[in-house]
């Protein structure tokens, strides 16, 4: 990071250069993870629109560490997090705001003034975006660059900013450096057009020793001819300078133009194999013992920017593991990281890296004073940790990503031998105990409460802040489900709202709704699946964000004449449970059409609901699904009104009758602890958290859960599936409701609220009913009751039988 180079002028390139984390890679020195880590980090540091701030002031962002950003992502395999940034640039116009002078003063002729490291550096992230670089923000960033290189005059060959219009010459000084230098080689390079002229400029900045210095310099001259200025002055050689003072050694323009050095060879060009391997000797030569290497005049000491340029070129060249292992070790320990502080200032900012160790060390205790700096130190740090070659950057030859999109849910229909096998997306309770990645460490208070404990067990699951992953045969994937349910459940703790709002943007992106939703990439053709949709629109609305609009549509596309929504594509859900039928009545509760009544239809007997939809009829049904089913009948659009205790006249009595037997059913089997037993005697987590939530939307009492689940917290804020077990991130996910005491659907912001609320005062309760509105009523006492209240009618008969007879016999009409 040099910000005296940076202040030089409004336009001067920024060496810093970010990476982020990939898999498989070529150097076993590099650390994928630590790298993934950065690039999440940085990425929360984007605006919704891609920007960073300026640090210098003024209404234009930082254009150049945006690209940083973006190259790093690029590398990382994580692009998809840099979309913004290019959207802003090419999409929305804004790329000219930085390679020229428009962005400034808009409208007076200065897009004919072009900075020529800035247009480099723009035809670059073009290249690594995969857009098309001779049709960018409606330029040719490939003639454009070369343009940019002066063809004659004191300037040949050197990449420099100029002004097309004669008319406004005088109002540019030509302040290029050697970062835009490279820059423009490497990406000429990438685009099979190696430029001589610029090549054979940077080589005249390497002083003999192997370094380059960074600033072009002129020095007065006696010699003659186009290369010298009317006042007698020339652009010096490296070595030309130092006995001037205008040559010291400089880490990250040597890094960076190893790079270019790289890219032209690799594109073709000649007689670069000395400089090269002169430029490797002396990085190797000043290595500092602790690993890093220093930048130039003012950042001479060691730093994470300048090893992170030197680590990334070195690794792209091979055959210096030595360095590049020591240099990586540099980077990670100045990096913020889980297992060294969770509970410390940077628990927050894991991933980022900061400008050297000591920075990092102080930071633990007093948090990242200027984030501005941070950004910077990781950008360059994280292509260390990537270690992914420009030229290949520019080529799109980038590593894959560490994790891959899972494929859709749950299928009947088995994909060709030739497509991935897919992910099987599943509910909470269902999960195979696959891994969970931890991203963040929020710790909570020893005497925190339950609700705030659990919170901040499932926040630190989602990895870098915003999604799960699981890892399965040895390959790792989002779990987009997962996801989704910890959003909601945090949403029914109302705890850690930072993670909701990053795990809730996460799932909302198009590539995520895609890959969630849609099926992508593993899908040949169109496909869209209910549940998954569902649950979108639902951390959609709880979001307020325009996508739950979209969201719905899709889901309603699915719905058939009947009311059942019937997924399409490849691995399309056959799995007809009424659980998942729930979710879509939930996410359609404005208007569910036939979907309410074909639930209706299924009830069993007893007033419970069967697991799969398909059951046409049955006596007795499925806990969770009765439980799911209650939530879906009782739901409607979010109101303030509070729900009341008379049938709505959007009611059928039909419906009424369903709802109360099915709360009904659900009162039967919790203990006087408020907690639901497996077939073992085992308590049943998740399960009592659904009856519990289910109960609390239909209006009562669901403390008593609470106050049990609270007591069966583990030392780490989770629970375990079974009594003495190690904690379960499903169970756990499922348990907030519980927990809480109440479902996510009666939680602050909830795009739903009860449409009903019991006891009802029209007539339809029942002993049963009223009994079953007490957690803490064993079941013997409900039963009993039950009991109580037949044996009381039963007895009623007979005294009337009793009666008529007596009557009878005295001859009077009864």
């Amino acid at each position: 990071m040099r910000r005296g180079y940076l202040a030089a002028s409004a336009f001067a390139v920024g060496a810093a250069l970010i990476a982020a984390p990939l898999a498989g890679t070529a150097t076993a020195a590099n650390d994928p993870g630590a790298a993934k880590a950065n690039s999440r980090w940085l990425a929360t540091k984007l605006k919704p629109d891609g920007t960073l701030d300026n640090p210098s002031g003024g209404s234009l962002p930082d254009h150049g560490l945006m690209l940083d950003v973006l190259f790093a992502m690029h590398a990382a395999g994580e692009g998809a997090r840099a979309e913004p940034i290019v959207k802003f640039l090419d999409d929305q116009g804004h790329a000219t705001d930085y390679f020229t002078w428009d962005g400034l003063a808009p409208g007076a002729g200065y897009d004919k003034i072009v900075v020529g490291g800035a247009v480099a550096k723009t035809l670059v992230a073009a290249q690594v975006s995969g857009r098309n670089p001779r049709a960018f923000d409606g330029y040719d960033l490939v003639a454009e660059t070369q343009g940019a290189i002066m063809r004659k005059g004191p300037d040949k060959g050197r990449i420099s900013d100029y002004s097309k219009d004669p008319a406004l010459a005088d109002a540019v000084s030509n302040n290029a450096n050697m970062f835009g230098q490279a820059l423009g080689v490497i990406g000429l390079a990438a685009a099979g057009a190696n430029d001589r002229l610029a090549i054979d400029k940077l080589l005249t900045q390497q002083c003999s020793e192997g370094y380059f210095r960074v600033l072009f310099a002129y020095i007065p001259t006696k010699e003659t001819g186009d290369h010298v200025t009317p006042d007698g002055r020339k652009v010096s050689t490296c070595d030309e300078g130092k006995p001037l003072g205008l040559s010291p050694t400089d880490g990250d323009a040597t890094g960076l133009a190893l790079s270019a050095l790289l890219a032209a060879k690799k594109a073709g060009a000649a007689g670069l194999d000395a400089p090269i391997a002169k430029t490797v000797s002396w990085l190797k030569a000043n290595q500092t013992p602790g690993g890093g290497w220093g930048g130039g005049v003012g950042t001479e000491a060691p730093n994470t920017n300048s090893t992170g340029l030197i680590v990334q070129a070195l690794a792209d060249i091979g055959g210096a593991d030595a360095a590049v292992d020591k240099g990586v070790r540099y980077l990670k320990s100045a990096q913020a990281n889980a297992a060294a502080d969770a509970g410390n200032k940077l628990a927050g900012e894991l991933g980022a890296i900061a400008y050297d160790p000591a920075s990092y060390e102080a930071a633990r205790s007093s948090g990242i004073g200027g984030a501005d700096t941070w950004i910077r130190a990781s950008a360059q740090a994280s292509l260390g940790l990537s270690q992914v070659g420009f030229y290949a950057l520019a080529k799109g030859e980038t590593l894959p990503p560490a994790t891959d999109f899972p494929a859709p849910a749950t299928q009947v229909h088995k994909p060709k031998a030739a497509t991935p096998k897919p992910k099987k997306f599943v509910t909470p309770r269902a999960s195979t105990g696959a891994r969970v990645s931890t991203a963040a460490a929020i710790t909570t208070p020893v005497d925190a409460t339950p609700a705030a404990r659990l919170g901040a067990y499932l926040a630190n699951r989602l990895v870098g802040g915003d999604h799960v992953e699981v890892t399965e045969d040895g390959k790792t994937y989002v779990d987009y489900d997962a996801t989704a349910d910890v959003v909601l459940a945090l949403r029914a703790l109302d705890q850690q709202p930072d993670a909701v709002t990053r795990a809730s943007q996460f799932l909302l992106k198009p590539e995520s709704v895609q890959a969630y939703a849609h099926g992508a990439p593993y899908e040949q053709g169109e496909a869209s699946y209910a549940e998954p949709l569902a649950k979108l629109v639902l951390v959609a609305e709880f979001a307020k964000s325009d996508a739950a609009g979209p969201l719905r549509a899709d889901l309603v596309k699915l719905r058939g004449a009947d009311g059942e929504f019937t997924d399409t594509g490849s691995f399309a859900d056959a799995d007809r449970t009424v659980e998942r039928h729930a979710w879509a009545v939930l996410a359609t509760a404005a208007d569910p059409g036939p979907a309410v009544e074909l639930l209706l239809s299924r009830q069993c007997a007893d007033g419970t609901f069967p697991k799969h939809l398909d059951t046409a009829e049955c006596g007795s049904g499925d806990l969770a699904a009765t439980a799911a089913a209650v939530t879906a009948l009782v739901a409607r659009p979010h109101t303030d009104t509070a729900p009341p205790t008379r049938r709505s006249d959007a009611w059928t009595e039909r419906r009424v009758s369903a709802f109360v037997s099915a709360v009904g059913a659900l009162g039967v089997r919790p203990t006087g602890e408020g907690l639901v037993t497996g077939e073992g005697g085992e308590t049943d987590v998740a399960l009592s958290a659904a009856v519990a939530a289910a109960r609390q939307t239909a209006g009562l009492d669901a403390s008593g859960t609470a106050r049990s689940l609270g007591k069966l917290v583990q030392a780490d804020g989770g629970f375990a599936k079974t009594s003495g077990g190690e904690t379960d991130f499903p169970t756990s996910s499922a348990a907030a409701q519980g927990i809480a005491g109440r479902s996510w659907l009666t939680a602050a912001d909830s795009p739903l609220s009860p449409a009903i609320r019991l006891p009802l005062t029209t007539g339809t309760d029942t002993p049963v009913l009223a009994a079953a509105q007490a957690d803490d009523q064993p079941a013997w006492v409900v039963w009993g009751l039950a009991g109580l209240a037949l044996l009381l009618l039963l007895t009623a008969i007979a005294l009337v039988f009793v009666l008529r007879r007596f009557t009878k016999k005295k001859g009077v009409t009864p």
